[in-house]
């Protein structure tokens, strides 16, 4: 009679006691960096450093420890890098993973695990493991199989040692303005990107009156976008790098074309499309320049306002239908 007496005072009582909530997202401050697939490391320097003008303050071995690079690490800004891997490729095109970076990896692996999305390898449980070069870092792949690499930077990382060095003064850009990459699914690509991650969509464009073309997210706590590259048919992997591209803010195109014309005639830049470097006007109103790396992966230098600082009217067509 005591216990049921007792369990009567106690259980109201648990009723009010708060339900466990779900952690909430940290914030997801920009895009830290895009990692390709290369076939010739000598080529690829001389594009990424000679021609564009970037540094590599560091490289990772072979995991054989075999002679040569496995990773090298071009340095954009101190928060911005472009990842090499000399490794073959997955059958996928070029593309081996985007990177954004959060202040808490560890509560955003919380907060991506209480939404249903389980981290590749061993990070769900205990600390997030730091990487090769020193930062917090675990894996979840998109909607797509598109590998997304969550990092939180620390202080004693690689990353870390090397601020405010090499950024040389011939770095043609300052910064990474967005990365590309192909999406199937528009919708399930935001509820991934928008619903659970908080990317906010500022911009939808086409090149095509019949179905919508591309569809910019900007991360929630940043500037940096990605850049949804809708599709009817899926390009074969080797041509995919016009798509899964990178693209870097320069304040004036024409002072960036006139850089690189001078480099391209001392033979850094041999374009793989045949075409001249130019500026063009996109649909975004904004001008740009198309480059290509020597195994096809688009670099596009943009400057970040339009043409006449008006907004590009968004596109009203619908998804393209897949064939």
């Amino acid at each position: 009679m005591k216990l049921l007496t007792l369990l009567a005072i106690l259980l109201p009582a648990a009723a009010w006691l708060p339900a466990q909530t779900a952690p909430a997202r940290p914030k997801i401050l920009g895009i830290a960096h895009m990692a390709i697939y290369v076939r010739d490391l000598a080529k690829t320097r001389q594009f990424y450093e000679d021609f564009l003008g970037f540094a590599e303050p560091f490289t990772l071995p072979q995991r054989d420890g075999s002679p040569g690079v496995r990773i090298a690490f071009v340095k954009v800004n101190d928060r911005q890098y472009i990842e090499i891997f000399t490794e073959p490729d997955r059958g996928e095109g070029q593309l081996n993973h985007i990177s954004i970076y959060t202040d808490d990896a560890e509560r955003m692996r919380d907060y991506l695990l209480a939404k249903g999305i389980a981290p590749m390898g061993n990070a769900s449980m205990g600390p997030v493991p730091k990487g090769q070069t020193g930062n917090k870092n675990f894996n979840v792949k998109d909607p797509d199989g598109h590998i997304v690499e969550i990092v939180e930077y620390q202080p004693d990382s690689w990353t870390a040692q090397h601020a405010g060095k090499d950024m040389p003064s011939t770095r043609v850009a300052e910064s990474i303005m967005h990365l590309g990459f192909l999406v199937d699914d528009l919708a399930k690509s935001a509820q991934f990107y928008a619903g659970i991650l908080g990317f906010q969509e500022t911009w939808r464009g086409t090149s095509n009156p019949n179905w919508l073309s591309w569809v910019n997210l900007r991360v929630p706590d940043g500037k940096d976008y990605v850049e949804f590259m809708l599709y009817d048919k899926l390009p074969e992997p080797g041509s995919r790098g016009t798509k899964n591209h990178m693209s870097l803010m320069v304040p004036d195109a024409q002072k960036a074309l006139e850089i690189l014309k001078q480099r391209a005639a001392r033979g850094l830049y041999q374009p793989s499309d045949g075409k001249p470097m130019a500026i063009q006007v996109g649909v975004n109103r904004k001008r740009q320049i198309n480059l290509y790396d020597p195994d096809g992966t688009r670099i596009e230098l943009m400057e970040p306002d339009t043409v006449d600082g008006q907004p590009a009217p968004n596109s009203t067509a619908p998804p393209p239908t897949h064939h």
